[in-house]
């Protein structure tokens, strides 16, 4: 996933490899195009073009609608020049008029195309921009922006319909996809060895993740394919807290656990679950051979209590919630543990020393942060999640809004577990797992809407893996 500076970067390599800049932008018109008449057909298009060379992506959009027989009305900024100007040229030498972008307007029926800025903005947009975009997102009518809304990742911003993303996906793509709407990613001809960046957050993506899917062999038995140890819950207050381990027990199960062994307070009333019970007086690490810990979940003021014992077992572990603190992230790293923390954004925070705001304004930096400072796997949870360990990041873009209720991250503990019992590294597992986990919310949430149960994401998880697997259920956009 590149930045912006790093795609203008692979465009100048490809021009000095002797990849001409004018076919990149005549594939990025072609193949914009392409996805107009995909999503509305012979609806009139209104064009506005800036002047740099997203706007010249839009003049070529242009040319190619008016060929397929699309009324196109197209309001221009002035002073092309390079390739944007001889797109403007070529669509001039097909009777096409332009007209002044001061003079924009927007008709019933009509699509807009959002053509202004694309990546090349620097700042905020300001004066005669704003206004236009103010405009455009108060029309009411649909928008289809090229490669990125303008604004982004700046207020005000075009609000789009759609997006067609060229070549690769960009930080805003995810980092701020309510504003991109659909989202397309085209293919526009830059040589492979140019989009491949070590350095670059990745996207999570089905192709990916598939192989990582451990398998089961028809010898297949509970003591093979991983146990895992749940460590969590609290009692006081007269009250014992033990709802959320329960769930990341059951999402170890549904993620495909073999036997959870699941250690709460005693005294503790239990819905039936195929779990071997520990109830303890205190927190305590229980006799029981497992390959991986879930720690944490409604520990409360044992959250720290668990995950120290925890530490002794030597095992990979996840911590989340009330075990999520300075001590125990400094005594896994003194102990070299492989182990992976999913906070949300306020957990992280209190981590780094940060608000939950500076968190959440930049949690590519935070996660890297905190994987670099822990030395540990990093799960910083939210939309989208990213991943984070040593100088790796994956942006995942499963997930949605329906998730936003309780239990789900102590199911995606669980979650995560199962696979760090199966035997895949931290980094992977914590990559696959949350994959797994955003899908089953997606596949729950076309069914249901809002107002799903953290327990019904668990149960999901078995759906959601088989459709990554069969390949029923691709990434969440479209390429062209």
């Amino acid at each position: 996933m590149f930045t912006p500076e790093a795609m203008r970067e692979a465009d100048q390599k490809a021009a000095e490899m002797g990849y001409p800049s004018l076919l990149l932008m005549e594939w990025a018109g072609m193949k914009a195009a392409r996805v107009y008449k995909e999503l509305f057909g012979q609806r009139p298009a209104v064009v506005l073009a800036g002047k740099g060379n997203n706007g010249g992506d839009g003049l070529v959009l242009a040319r190619h609608l008016l060929l397929e027989g699309v009324r196109v009305r197209v309001y221009a900024a002035p002073d092309q020049a390079g390739d944007a100007l001889q797109a403007k040229n070529a669509l001039l030498a097909h009777g096409a008029e332009l007209y002044p972008l001061e003079e924009a307007a927007f008709g019933e029926g009509e699509v807009v195309v959002d053509a202004l800025f694309g990546t090349g903005l620097k700042g905020p947009l300001t004066g005669f921009y704003a206004g236009l975009v103010e405009r455009v997102n108060a029309s009411g009518l649909p928008i289809l922006a090229l490669d990125l809304p303008s604004g982004l990742p700046y207020s005000p911003h075009v609000r789009a319909t759609a997006t067609v993303a060229f070549a690769a996906f960009k930080t805003p793509h995810l980092l701020m996809r309510e504003a991109c709407g659909r989202l397309f990613l085209a293919e526009i001809g830059l040589p492979k060895a140019l989009l491949e960046r070590e350095d670059l957050p990745e996207v999570a993506t089905p192709e990916a993740l598939r192989p990582l899917l451990p398998r089961r062999p028809l010898t297949a038995h509970k003591g093979s394919v991983g146990r895992v140890g749940v460590l969590g819950g609290y009692r006081g207050d007269g009250l014992r807290y033990a709802g959320a381990p329960v769930l990341a027990a059951l999402g170890a199960y549904r993620m495909g656990a073999g036997l959870v062994h699941l250690a709460v307070p005693e005294g503790t009333p239990l819905e039936p679950l195929e779990a071997v019970f520990h109830p303890l007086p205190a927190p305590a690490l229980p006799p029981m051979r497992v390959e991986a810990l879930a720690v944490g979940m409604g520990g409360g003021p044992w959250g720290v209590l668990w995950a120290m014992r925890a530490l002794e077992a030597g095992l990979p572990t996840v911590l989340d919630a009330d075990a999520l603190h300075l001590e125990v992230v400094a005594a896994y790293r003194r102990a070299g543990a492989k182990a992976v923390l999913t906070p949300h954004a306020g957990e992280a925070g209190r981590l780094l020393g940060r608000s939950p705001e500076e968190v959440a304004k930049d949690p590519l930096e935070a996660a890297r942060t905190l994987a670099r400072e822990t030395g540990l796997t990093v799960v910083l949870k939210g939309n989208p999640t990213v991943v984070a360990e040593g100088e790796r990041l994956s942006l995942n873009p499963t997930g949605n809004p329906a998730l936003a209720t309780g239990g789900t991250g102590d199911v995606l503990s669980g979650a995560i577990a199962a696979l760090l019992a199966a035997g895949l590294p931290p980094f992977e597992a914590a990559r696959l797992g949350v994959y797994l986990h955003g899908l089953a919310g997606d596949l729950l949430a076309e069914e249901k809407g809002v107002g799903l149960l953290a327990k019904e994401v668990a149960e999901a998880l078995p759906r959601a893996r088989e459709a990554l697997l069969s390949g029923t259920r691709g990434a969440p956009w479209e390429r062209v």
